[in-house]
């Protein structure tokens, strides 16, 4: 009964885990396309302050997109029991 009460846990754990890793990595993978292609945006507020997006900008949304990219893939597998 114990081992039934200890998978069940494990089964809800692993859902909201998964659940949290889809959600934090799609917002992951906006940030990298808002750094991205701030620039094509069109005349947003944001865009008169900080002006054009400089190559580390650039180098963050890269690594923005692979890290929720990564966060997703996570998300997918539920291999969080090991």
């Amino acid at each position: 009964m114990f081992e039934e009460f200890e998978n069940k846990r494990r089964k809800q754990f692993s859902s909201m885990k998964s659940l949290v890793d889809y959600a934090m990595g799609f917002i992951i993978i906006l940030f990298g396309l808002f750094f991205l292609f701030r620039s094509q945006l069109g005349n947003i507020p944001i865009n008169a302050t900080l002006g054009e997006p400089d190559l580390l900008e650039k180098i963050f949304g890269g690594l923005c997109l692979l890290y929720g990219s990564w966060r997703i893939y996570r998300g997918y597998q539920k291999k969080y029991f090991r």
